[in-house]
This record gives C-alpha cells, structure tokens and sequence, in this order.
C-alpha cells in the first residue's frame, strides 16, 4: 500500500486557499498555479485537513499547527482584557507579507488562527473603500483604517466580516482566514470590490 503523502505547509496552503475560492476563483487559481498543485490536490489536502479537524482522536488545534507547519517562525504574548495570550506565527510563502498567527489562551485552547501582516513589512494605505482590494489587507488593518468598523458574524467558519461606513453607502467587508475578500453593499447584493489582482 502506498504511503500517504506527508502533509506540510504546502497542503496548508492549498486548505487556506481551498476557502477563499467562493469569493475569489481567478486569484486562487493563480496562486494553485504557484505552488504547482491540481485542483484534485487542493481538494484531497482540504479533505485530509477535516479529517484532521474533526478526527476523534485527532490532535488539538495547537498540535495540529506544529504537526503540519514546524516550529513557529516568531512566538510572543499578547494581552487581550484580563487574559494573557501566547502568540504563534508561521511564514506562508504564498503571502510573504504575511503571516499566519494562532493566539493561544491560557490552558492551551486556541482563541484564534488567522493571517496578519509581518512585523516591520509595510501595509496598504487603506483610505476609501476603493482602496479595500482582495488579498491587499486583513481584518485588523481594515478595522484600524476604518474604525469604528462593527465586527459581524462571518457565513462560515474562518471567515469574518466587518461593518463599514452608515447609510446608504455603508458596506460589509468580507475576510477568510484573516485575508480581505471582497466588499459588499450593506443591504447584499454584488462585490463592491471585485478581483483586481493579487496584492
């Protein structure tokens, strides 16, 4: 029987991407294109990846992101309210700007797992809602640019969705895994902000 391939960074990569295809397909294939994957591999990574998630013997979160990605590149604390978290972040190749970060909470729970931008790389200047393109930014830079953005409950897990402006030009900017997606009108309807190139 063959043995399974080992699943790595690569394979992560292909699940981070595997959910941002609903919003932006062009920009996933590209980047599938980048990382020499078919879209039968991304689909097996996602699949093996679940497995994992839900598996009744599978790992915790935290042993599950040192299993597949190594040891973290940067580690340090943060505190949130009365809680002191520890943080762990990841290089993610196809994202150099970019990296993947788990906050951990005091017992060992994982509280959140998402993109963020690397220390000391430069982010976006994000000054009108032109300026929210997809895979430019990520959920606390849109929320510091246009504070006081309302947090808002995402369509499904690891997405998130932030609440921008008041009015008739209030808009929803939408996030998977922490990486801006595309922006909406309040109301529905379609993308504000559509694929306009990769960051």
């Amino acid at each position: 029987m063959t043995a399974p391939t080992p699943f790595g960074p690569r394979e992560f990569q292909l699940v981070l991407l595997r959910r941002m295809a609903d919003h932006q397909p062009g920009l996933v294939e590209d980047a599938r294109h980048e990382l020499s994957a078919t879209l039968a591999e991304m689909r097996e990574a996602n699949r093996r990846w679940q497995a994992m998630v839900r598996g009744p013997r599978g790992r915790g979160a935290l042993r599950r992101y040192r299993s597949v990605l190594g040891e973290p590149g940067a580690t340090g604390r943060r505190v949130v309210g009365d809680l002191e978290f520890d943080v762990l972040r990841w290089a993610v190749p196809l994202w150099p700007e970019l990296r993947f970060e788990v906050m951990v909470a005091p017992g060992g729970a994982v509280w959140n797992e998402w993109l963020v931008r690397a220390p000391g790389a430069a982010g976006p200047e994000l000054r009108t809602v032109a300026d929210l393109v997809p895979w430019s930014c990520t959920v606390d830079e849109v929320a510091r640019a246009f504070a006081p953005a309302r947090p808002m409950e995402g369509s499904a897990p690891t997405r998130w969705a932030l609440g921008i402006g008041d009015g008739a030009g209030a808009c929803v900017a939408e996030f998977t895994w922490g990486l801006l997606q595309r922006v909406v009108p309040a109301g529905g309807g379609g993308a504000v902000s559509s694929i306009a190139g990769r960051a």
